[in-house]
């Protein structure tokens, strides 16, 4: 509504439901934002823990691959390693949190078939395999925290955007729009009995 609405009875009904509108959707969007606040925090937390197993992971799967390089030589794991099938079977779907779509990874850990016979490898090498599947695994699920957590801050800072805007633009604007119109009001009917005793008066006289 303008701010020169003219002051009606009317018009401050509407302007004291788009006042009352305006402050709910100020509690709605600021209950959004503590929730999706939450989960990003939560998401924080599970990335930190993610990447520290990872770190940890990575390191035994490296002091494997040089053990390995060491018992089979660096040529022959690199030819087993070139020989390992592509994983396919990655699946990417969309869940929401509060009408934001984050990412849902689905993988199907099924084991590689072997490329090569279990007679010519040592020990180690099945040891840095398994150790970088570990790794893979802790990647993809890395990869889909981090992802939605960057699309939740991007929500996050929207809504904040939005509640600041109700709270600090249309709440206020309404608020002066309908006390404006109040004393608009009062004032007329202030003028109107002044007028009207007045009559009474010249008529009783």
């Amino acid at each position: 509504m303008n701010l020169n609405t003219f002051p009606t009875k009317g018009n401050l009904i509407l302007a004291k439901n788009s006042l009352a509108l305006a402050s709910q959707g100020y509690v709605l969007m600021d209950k959004k934002r503590n929730i999706l606040l939450r989960e990003l925090m939560g998401l924080i937390d599970q990335a930190k823990d993610i990447q520290a197993e990872i770190d940890a992971t990575f390191t035994s799967a490296y002091k494997a691959l040089e053990r390995a390089n060491i018992e089979l030589g660096i040529n022959f794991v690199q030819e087993i390693a070139t020989s390992m099938p592509v994983d396919d079977t990655i699946r990417i779907k969309t869940r929401s949190i509060m009408g934001t779509e984050i990412p849902l990874v689905q993988h199907d850990p099924t084991p590689p078939a072997l490329t090569y016979a279990l007679y010519s490898t040592k020990e180690s090498l099945d040891d840095a395999r398994m150790q970088f599947e570990k790794v893979k695994e802790l990647t993809i699920k890395l990869s889909m925290v981090e992802n939605s957590a960057y699309r939740l801050a991007g929500s996050i800072r929207k809504t904040q955007k939005r509640a600041n805007a109700l709270k600090n633009i249309t709440i206020p604007t309404y608020q002066n729009l309908v006390t404006n119109i109040t004393n608009s009001l009062e004032e007329k009917d202030r003028e109107e009995f002044t007028r009207l005793k007045v009559i009474k008066r010249m008529k009783d006289s």
